[in-house]
């Protein structure tokens, strides 16, 4: 998903779920031109970027992630969104950049304006800031949507490495966290706990716990 708060940090940058946006003509690529723009993330923009973060994650496996101010992408990364004439704030993304890796911390369109190649043009425009900036490769980390899974594929993007995002919630399995940390602090009652886990452990797992999400890297070179 996610630009957040960094859940993977231990393993791996995230990247927010982003829908499938399926092949079209020039027609409608020259009308998306016409009514949508990107540019740089301004602090005027934060309320509508924080209502289009919660619309477009909460279909997907990241319907969790919920920020109340949005998290900040230091220099030389930067952040994007997408403005529909009529509509405001309607993608963004945001880059972090180290070296020659650029890493994708948040993609994310919202759902009334999916499937129009707004995800793709965000993409275009941070693959060429990027590669300015001496970038190499653009990666993403993103978790188990089919449609997401899809749209990077057909970006060009290869899938790599597999880690496990595991959810242990008393309100779905009263037993889930005491199976998760094995022993429990004197006067603390474990209510959700959230783990990664190796991608080895995922049968055991999977029966353990009713919400076991897959993470994977996707990365493709960038060129002029």
């Amino acid at each position: 998903m996610e630009g957040i708060e960094n859940e993977h940090r231990e393993i791996g940058p995230p990247s927010s779920p982003v829908p499938y946006v399926p092949s079209f003509d020039l027609d409608i690529w020259r009308e998306l031109s016409a009514t949508v723009s990107v540019r740089d993330y301004e602090p005027g923009d934060e309320s509508a970027w924080l209502r289009c973060h919660v619309l477009s994650f909460l279909d997907t496996a990241y319907f969790d992630a919920v920020e109340r101010t949005k998290p900040r992408i230091t220099a030389p990364g930067f952040e994007l969104v997408a403005i529909a004439r009529a509509d405001g704030v309607v993608g963004m993304l945001d880059l972090a950049v180290k070296d020659a890796t650029a890493t994708i911390e948040t993609l994310a369109v919202h759902p009334d304006h999916r499937s129009q190649g707004i995800a793709r043009k965000l993409l275009e425009e941070a693959g060429d800031r990027a590669l300015r900036l001496g970038a190499e490769t653009i990666e993403a980390w993103t978790r188990d949507d089919p449609g997401a899974l899809k749209w990077y594929r057909d970006n060009g993007f290869s899938e790599s490495d597999h880690y496990l995002h595991v959810y242990a919630d008393l309100y779905v399995d009263v037993q889930e966290p005491d199976r998760a940390i094995g022993e429990r602090r004197p006067g603390l009652k474990p209510v959700k706990v959230f783990l990664h886990a190796t991608i080895k452990e995922e049968s055991s797992l999977r029966e353990q716990f009713a919400r076991v999400h897959v993470c994977r890297r996707f990365s493709k070179r960038l060129t002029p």
